[in-house]
């Protein structure tokens, strides 16, 4: 019963610290989709990120009872703690699955999807949703293309009815420092020529195997957390609450 009680108290401090490190992955998935949502055809993608805020959210009074748990022991707080601690199990197994899902199957459908959008591009200064996601995904990322810069050298002269000789990239590849740029592949020092594809899949690889991992450790804490207040709550038995 002392070691149990300790290690109550003790995960019941861990729950809050982790609690900010699952919020911050769920919020980092859920932003993400928001900045790039036209390339992810999948609508359901900021799903495990808006399951990991819900547990994040959760874990805090689930830290709270532990303690108090573990300081005074009490037949409604533990049986509290032991719901707690399921709807935890139910979320972070679920956002974990879905994380690895969307990972696996977001990859395959980004070149597709951004192949066809740069394909479709008519200027960087169109108001199509297409070539604005396009720019936005290329300024922030820094890179030009899919694969690299010469992803450009078809697309413009068929979408932009240019002369092949006088191909371009859109404005967006251009890096910061040069204000004075538009684009002119006689300058390539001038742009990013890494291609956008790569970074998109390891981004999108690196919140999700975070988010997957964080879900997957704290489930452990959580069964944990459950057997030291399952072996707590057979000293002091629901004689009452039998039923539950």
């Amino acid at each position: 019963r002392p070691f149990a009680r300790s290690l109550l108290r003790f995960l019941g401090f861990i729950f809050w610290g982790t609690a900010a490190a699952l919020a911050f992955g769920g919020v980092f998935v859920i932003l993400m989709y928001k900045n790039y949502r036209y390339l992810f055809q999948e609508s359901f993608l900021s799903l495990p990120g808006w399951l990991a805020v819900a547990a994040a959210l959760i874990l805090v009074p689930t830290g709270v009872l532990a303690i108090s748990i573990s300081a005074k022991m009490s037949r409604y707080r533990q049986g509290a703690l032991m719901y707690l601690l399921l709807v935890l199990l139910c979320l972070e197994m679920s956002s974990a699955v879905l994380a690895q899902f969307y990972s696996i199957r977001m990859a395959s459908e980004l070149e597709s999807t951004m192949g066809y959008l740069v394909y479709q591009y008519n200027g960087t200064h169109s108001q199509g949703p297409g070539s604005r996601a396009v720019d936005a995904v290329q300024r922030k990322l820094r890179c030009c293309g899919v694969q690299n810069y010469t992803d450009w050298l078809k697309a413009t002269a068929a979408s932009w009815r240019l002369p092949a000789e006088k191909t371009r990239v859109p404005e967006s590849c251009c890096k910061e420092k040069y204000s004075h740029c538009r684009g002119d592949l006689g300058h390539l020092e001038q742009l990013f020529q890494e291609g956008c594809l790569k970074k998109m899949e390891d981004q999108l690889h690196f919140v999700m195997l975070y988010l997957f991992w964080c879900c997957t450790v704290l489930s452990v804490l959580e069964l944990l957390a459950g057997f030291s207040n399952g072996i707590l709550m057979r000293h002091q038995p629901f004689h009452d609450f039998r039923i539950l």
